[in-house]
Parts: C-alpha cells; sequence; structure tokens
C-alpha cells in the first residue's frame, strides 16, 4: 500500500474567498451522454426519435430501467432541519451540502445524484412528495434531517416505496463506526463481544451506532443523552430511547457520563458536549476513543491519547477519521447493483466488514479504517452489499 492512500495528508490553508469562488454557481452540472452536433443526432435524442422508445415504455414500464438514467439516479434529500453542525438553516441553505453529497456520489461510487430539498418539515408531505417523484429516481439517500422526525420519516419511506432508503447520518456513521472499532478491538488484543461500549449522544448518529454494535455482537452499549445515562427507570424517554433503554445498558447504570465511564473499554461521541479529561480516567486501560463531533470533538485527539490506545475523530487532520464516505457510495451502488428493494441489516454489517477488511496487514493504532481518498473501498463496499443482498434474496 503506498503512504499517500494509507497517510492522513495534510490539507494546505483555505481561504473564504477560494470557498466561494470554488461554489460559484454551484457544484454540479447535467452533461448529455450523447453528441448533438448535427441533425440526425437531434433526431435520435429528442424529437422524433425519442417518441419510439417513450412509447416502448408506456407499453412496458420496465423499459425505463434500461432506457433512462431513472433506475442508478440517487436522490439526496433534505429539509435543512439538522445540517452539519449549523442545525435548521431551512432547505435553501442547505442545498450546497446536498449538491456536494451527489458529487461525492458520482466522484466515489459513479451514480448519478440529484439533490432535492423540499422546502416542509411535514414528514406527509416529504413521503407524498417522494411518492409522487418516484419515476424519476432509482434510490433515496435522506441528509440532515433532524430526531426524532428522521426515524419517522426514514421507516415510512422504506415502507412506502420500493426501492433503496437510507438516511446516511445514521447509517453512513454506524457502519463506518463498525468497521473502525472491529479493527480497534483487534488491534488492542480483544475482540466485539468483550467490549463496554459508551454513546454519549443520542440522536440519529448515536440510535444508529447502538443498533448496528448490537447487531453485530458487542457486549454492552451504554447510551448517554443531555439528561445522563438512558435507562430503564427512566420516566422522560421518547419511545424510540425507551425502546433502546430495554435493550441496552446491562446493568442498568445510572448517573452521568461520569458515571457511564466508570469501567468503560471504548467512548463514542456523536454529539456536540464535550468530555471533562477527569472522566476519561475512568475508563480501562487500553480504551478505544472515537470522538466525532466536527470541527469541535468531545475530546482532542491529544487529551484522549493520554488515556487510549486507539483514537478517531471526524476530522481529516488526524489519523483514523471515521468518514461516511467510506460507506454511503458503495453501499446504494451495491443495493442498486443487486436490484436491492431495501437495505438491510445485514448488508450494513457486510459493508462495515469489507471497509475494516481493506486496512489488512497494515493494521495499527493510528490506521484502524481506510482513507477515504482509497480507490478500493467503494468496490469492495459494492461487492459485499451485493453479496449480502443476493445472499437474503436466495434465502
Amino acid at each position: 500500500m503506498s503512504t499517500a492512500t494509507r497517510t492522513q495528508d495534510a490539507v494546505p490553508a483555505i481561504s473564504e474567498d477560494d470557498i466561494f469562488f470554488a461554489h460559484e454557481g454551484g457544484k454540479l452540472t447535467v452533461e448529455s451522454t450523447m453528441p448533438l452536433d448535427s441533425k440526425r443526432a437531434l433526431s435520435i435524442a429528442y424529437t422524433p426519435g425519442v417518441a419510439q422508445v417513450s412509447r416502448a415504455i408506456a407499453k412496458n414500464p420496465e423499459l425505463a430501467k434500461t432506457y433512462t438514467w431513472a433506475s442508478r439516479l440517487v436522490v439526496v434529500v433534505s429539509d435543512g432541519t439538522a445540517v452539519l453542525g449549523l442545525g435548521d438553516i431551512g432547505a435553501a441553505a442547505s442545498l450546497p451540502v446536498m449538491e456536494g453529497k451527489s458529487a461525492l456520489f458520482r466522484n466515489f461510487a459513479g451514480l448519478n445524484s440529484i439533490p432535492l430539498v423540499l422546502d416542509t418539515t411535514n414528514v406527509d408531505e416529504i413521503i407524498e412528495t417522494l411518492v409522487r417523484l418516484r419515476p424519476s429516481y432509482g434510490a433515496v439517500n435522506l441528509e440532515d434531517i433532524s430526531a426524532p422526525r428522521c426515524f419517522e420519516l426514514e421507516q415510512r419511506l422504506i415502507e412506502a416505496l420500493d426501492c433503496p432508503v437510507m438516511h446516511d447520518d445514521q447509517h453512513g456513521t454506524a457502519v463506518v463506526c463498525l468497521a473502525a472499532l472491529t479493527n480497534a478491538a483487534k488491534v488492542t488484543g480483544r475482540t466485539l463481544g468483550q467490549l463496554r461500549v459508551v454513546i454519549t449522544g443520542a440522536g440519529a448518529a448515536g440510535i444508529a451506532v447502538c443498533e448496528i454494535l448490537l447487531n453485530a455482537g458487542v457486549g454492552d452499549v451504554v447510551l448517554v443523552d443531555s439528561k445522563g445515562i438512558i435507562h430503564r427507570d427512566r420516566d422522560d424517554l421518547t419511545p424510540v430511547k425507551a425502546s433502546y433503554a430495554a435493550r441496552t445498558n446491562r446493568d442498568n447504570a445510572v448517573g452521568n457520563i461520569s458515571d457511564a465511564l466508570d469501567g468503560a473499554d471504548v467512548l463514542i461521541g456523536v454529539s456536540s458536549s464535550q468530555v471533562p479529561e477527569s472522566d476519561l480516567v475512568r475508563m480501562n486501560p487500553d480504551a478505544i476513543i472515537f470522538a466525532l463531533s466536527n470541527p469541535d470533538p468531545e475530546v482532542m485527539p491529544d487529551v484522549a491519547s493520554k488515556y487510549a490506545a486507539v483514537v478517531a475523530t471526524g476530522r481529516s487532520d488526524y489519523p483514523n477519521q471515521i468518514n461516511n464516505v467510506l460507506a454511503f457510495p458503495g453501499i446504494f451502488r451495491g443495493a442498486l447493483d443487486a436490484g436491492a428493494r431495501r437495505i438491510t441489516p445485514a448488508m450494513k454489517i457486510a459493508a462495515a466488514q469489507a471497509i475494516a477488511g481493506l486496512v489488512g496487514d497494515d493494521l495499527a493504532t493510528d490506521y484502524i479504517v481506510p482513507s477515504p481518498l482509497d480507490p478500493r473501498v467503494a468496490d469492495a463496499v459494492a461487492d459485499a452489499v451485493g453479496a449480502a443482498s443476493r445472499e437474503a434474496f436466495a434465502q
């Protein structure tokens, strides 16, 4: 493996002028796949030739998969209510982020993608919009939609649509976390089943990380929200949190983050709250800390490294970046390649295993996941996801 593939390249200083100039006019364009430089070409691409294709699809709608781009077009959908660390900034302000996400789909997975930002936060209206637009696309990537509405929206869309749907803020983060934790456990001589994991933040990402870790066989998971440890005796839990109180926190521990970290092997931070250094002392030896809030981690890596054998962040300027781009392009391409109507838990775990496996013999405390720029990633994830889909279909 080349050093460039493994290491985190230093990011040169970027000025505000550089950023705004790069975004001027947006980051996306649509180009024709055929030349339009003659009357013959126009007659084939548009009228009258295109009418033959439309007639054929009208007789046999399945032909749209072959003769339009819809079946492999991913729509990136947001209502702008939970954008990056900016919060509820509205649909129009969220569009630059969604354009960027569409560009990542194209660059890393070769999938066509367009952003759709919706000027409504009503779950019913969002679902109705996407159902009516269904002939125009092949998969839905939900993005930057606030919790707890995101849970209801994703589940209802999965039920309403006959194509892959995934809220990347939840499951992309979860998949890469599982990949990283698999290798972090390995490099510190443990198995997933031996770990006691504390997750700070019980929003979209925290809940999804919790779910995939439970499915992967992690020994014990403790969720902590802004009011403290989620346990079975709390009477202020949302229905989603209450369901996880029944499945996590084996010893029904109570208290705050400090109490949760007493005897913990792993801390995964997916909230904006800071974790005091004094609390890290309570963790077990050879601890693992993923401080994923970006740009300000729950605990800075230089502090975390005093107490942890493995440290990861969501930032590109430190080793072990937990970046969703390792997961979502390959997951969607694998699902679409396999003709899957759903993205299942098994497909997500397969994606995590594929990402973890790419590290191979280069595994080290500062290299537990491949670089987001590693060209092997999307292919490996797509192959694993496709295989998991076909295996499920064969059963």
